[in-house]
């Protein structure tokens, strides 16, 4: 499964949202940014730092891939705090990150492999997106979490 997520904060702490995208990644194009998805988290957060957002849309997609019986993940971000954190070569040094990147690595323990890899933004339009939409459909007074599942 190919995971791409996104986390937003209007400010910074301000009002946050984390997005994110599962592709099936033998479908043809998977690896494409604009690959269809086969399932989505378009989540409001409330007040929060962008990283923290960004950390938040990790975790929720990883818990969701692993709900829908992933056991392996390719996670394509656009926070290279987070890749590099992921993968030990950067320390967690923000307390609030620090159990988010705990639930992160547990969850990531679970499957039989996975990989990080950072993106350039313009490579994760989608789950901007879903992010973005989250704070829109709030603030007009809709729901505050949106996930598709096959």
């Amino acid at each position: 499964m190919i995971i791409r997520t996104d986390g937003a904060a209007r400010g910074n702490p301000g009002p946050a949202s984390a997005g994110a995208v599962l592709i099936d990644a033998s479908q043809p194009g998977a690896w494409r940014p604009d690959a269809t998805p086969f399932a989505s988290i378009s989540d409001y957060l409330g007040v929060q730092t962008n990283n923290v957002a960004e950390y938040t849309g990790l975790v929720r997609a990883l818990a969701l891939a692993r709900e829908l019986g992933a056991e392996e993940v390719d996670l394509l971000l656009d926070s290279m705090l987070i890749v590099e954190q992921l993968h030990g070569r950067w320390r967690v040094k923000d307390a609030k990150l620090q159990p988010l990147h705990a639930q992160a690595r547990r969850h990531l323990a679970t499957f039989r492999r996975w990989t990080a890899v950072h993106v350039p933004r313009a490579e994760n339009r989608a789950a901007d997106a879903l992010a973005n939409e989250a704070l829109d459909r709030v603030r007009a007074g809709g729901a505050v979490s949106v996930v598709r599942r096959p």
